[in-house]
């Protein structure tokens, strides 16, 4: 059994969700101890624990631990079984995190297709919202030969949660390598302006925004903005047209924060990356692209 403490690096839940998934993949058993060690709030919370529950279910695994708070996990998988499966955070958790660091990986590898269904947040802080994992991460995951396609039902914001993702994954017989030699100018760009809930003029606000910051960037390219029924929340996002994957950033609305503000989060990511000479990966794919690449065949 592997001996692992979770104060190591920012003592969050990082560690732990790739180890589910490094567990389920080679089958070894672990021990987590000072789990999330590194936050306000340590051990397992409802998030965290529907990672280690998924894990447990995919890789019918034994488990030691997995109760809300607890700082110790012990984790003993067994063979991962490809099937359907529906897992539901119960709070704004994030959807993105419990399929892109803990499942998805074990389940493409498993031999036989998989549809993976959560009930979480699909818009929440400090994690890859669903317009970004459908965008950026199933296109890179794609050109190593990883097949996920993915469907939001319904939107999740914080603190309500509600949102519904499904994931259809695709069989992978082997993780192809990924080389970037250069990548090219962005002169185009998609904009995305999109509210749940709330009034139409915060719709209209963002758009604005965006359209101009795209102009002051000498990005072409159309704003669309999209009601959803499901809120109240909103976000605000820009699709560069990069090769081989085209990059997403976004924004998201909370209490007293103006839409031009939800705006700006996003553009002003996007103005960063384009200044960076070589232009290259985003930092947050090059952070979740490490996992699959190292157990690349090429």
């Amino acid at each position: 059994m592997i001996e692992l403490d979770g104060a190591q690096g920012e003592g969050g839940g990082q560690i732990l969700r790739t180890s589910l998934a490094l567990a389920l993949i080679t089958g070894r058993a672990f021990h987590l101890h000072n789990l999330r060690a590194g936050r306000s709030k340590p051990g397992l919370q409802p998030q965290h624990l529907m990672s280690v529950q998924a894990a447990a279910t995919i890789g019918q695994a034994s488990v030691r631990g997995a109760a809300i708070g607890s700082q110790d996990l012990v984790f003993e998988p067994g063979p991962v079984q490809p099937g359907k499966y529906h897992f539901k955070i119960g709070t704004a958790g994030a959807t993105g995190l419990v399929l892109h660091t803990t499942i998805y990986l074990p389940l493409a590898l498993s031999g036989g297709p998989s549809t993976v269904t959560i009930e979480g947040g699909t818009h929440v802080k400090a994690s890859p919202c669903f317009h970004f994992l459908h965008t950026t991460w199933c296109a890179y995951l794609s050109c190593l030969g990883i097949h996920v396609k993915l469907q939001m039902r319904r939107p999740g914001f914080y603190p309500r949660g509600g949102g519904l993702i499904q994931a259809d994954i695709a069989p992978c017989p082997a993780i192809r390598g990924l080389t970037i030699e250069a990548m090219e100018p962005v002169r185009s760009a998609t904009g995305l302006s999109a509210v749940a809930g709330l009034p139409k003029h915060i719709l209209d606000r963002q758009a604005e925004t965006i359209a101009r910051r795209m102009r002051e960037l000498g990005l072409a390219g159309e704003v669309h903005e999209e009601t959803w029924n499901d809120g109240p929340g909103t976000v605000a996002g820009i699709e560069l047209a990069t090769e081989p994957a085209p990059t997403f950033f976004f924004g998201l609305g909370e209490r007293r924060k103006r839409a031009e503000n939800v705006a700006d989060e996003a553009l002003d990511q996007a103005a960063e990356f384009l200044q960076t000479s070589p232009l290259g990966v985003d930092e947050h794919s090059a952070d979740q692209l490490v996992l699959p690449l190292a157990l690349a065949a090429e």
